[in-house]
């Protein structure tokens, strides 16, 4: 053997112990998380710690119910509002914005994204979660509050900007980068033919967007959602801030709740026995959901094309 092939192989054995040590660490995680919550998943069951709502200390009684709830409500509500912001936001910097003022824009999105997840739970705490309350509580209540049926969800029934909503609106804010940034990569990569043949054909600006750059990058589009619906579900520092961490039934979007991330980090210090194995078994959900999200994104980016 050559030095020339000694040096490729050992080159190839360093790179892949690289690779196998990222899967190592998963794997290793996925085993921790698993069996620091068997004590609480066999005392409780699978399927009873997950749909029960209690969480009584005295008693020692825990139920996932509430926690995986708020995590995934919260994630939605995020999304529904960082969506359509995102995809405004690139559909201007790539067909809209001027040349000069397209750098700024996505600047400032690059350090929304770098923003430390603690900054935004103190910004929300002091700034937005008063700002909600006194703005846009009402408005919400006295319009949705009135629908039937569901017009009870909306309604504020609790004084304090510390709830649900707020909790969703600062996941929104810390999302709408990830999901801008996808979008405005791979509405870049649009064909200009394909454009230029829409304007040809007496399409407006509008138009052109909606029916040929959206549809050409929806699968980007949808792998960017999936990805970002993955950051929403595990923040952790934001979301215990400001969403009011109260174990009780959830009467409207204006009441403080709980996520799976709030619970742990409010009580995972304190926590022992067969609590601290029910936090381990809500880690356990929360890795799963994640790995299932970033996987189902990782498909959808990965596709062969982004077609029509």
């Amino acid at each position: 053997m050559t030095s020339g092939q000694t040096k490729n192989l050992i080159f190839k054995i360093v790179a892949g112990m690289a690779a196998a040590s990222v899967l190592a660490i998963v794997a290793a995680m996925a085993a921790t998380l698993y069996v620091q919550s068997r004590p609480a998943l066999t005392r409780f069951g699978f399927v009873n710690f997950l749909t029960s709502t209690s969480w009584n200390y005295g008693q020692e009684v825990f139920g996932a119910a509430r926690p995986l709830f708020g995590t995934f409500a919260s994630a939605l509500l995020a999304l529904i509002v960082a969506v359509p912001a995102a995809l405004g936001i690139a559909v201007f910097l790539t067909e809209i914005c001027p040349s000069k003022l397209r750098g700024v824009i996505a600047a400032a999105l690059e350090l929304l994204a770098a923003i430390p997840s603690i900054i935004y739970g103190m910004w929300g705490l002091f700034i937005l979660a008063p700002a909600l309350e006194k703005f846009v509580q009402p408005l919400v209540g006295e319009t949705l509050g009135r629908l039937p049926l569901i017009g009870s969800f909306f309604q504020t029934k609790l004084a304090g900007g510390v709830n649900l909503f707020t909790a969703s609106m600062i996941l929104a804010i810390m999302i709408v980068p990830f999901i801008s940034g996808i979008a405005r990569e791979a509405m870049a990569q649009v064909p200009p033919m394909l454009k230029e043949s829409s304007y040809a054909l007496g399409a407006t600006r509008w138009e052109t967007v909606r029916r040929v750059v959206v549809p050409y990058v929806k699968t980007a589009l949808a792998g960017g959602i999936v990805m970002a619906m993955g950051r929403a579900l595990g923040e952790t520092m934001a979301v215990a801030y400001v969403i009011g961490n109260r174990h009780a039934p959830l009467e409207s979007i204006f009441s403080p709740y709980v996520t799976i991330t709030s619970v742990m980090a409010n009580e995972f210090n304190e926590a022992g026995g067969l609590q601290l194995s029910a936090l381990f078994s809500l880690a356990f959900f929360l890795f799963a959901a994640n790995f299932l999200a970033l996987t189902l994104a990782k498909r959808l980016l990965g596709g062969k094309k982004w077609t029509i």
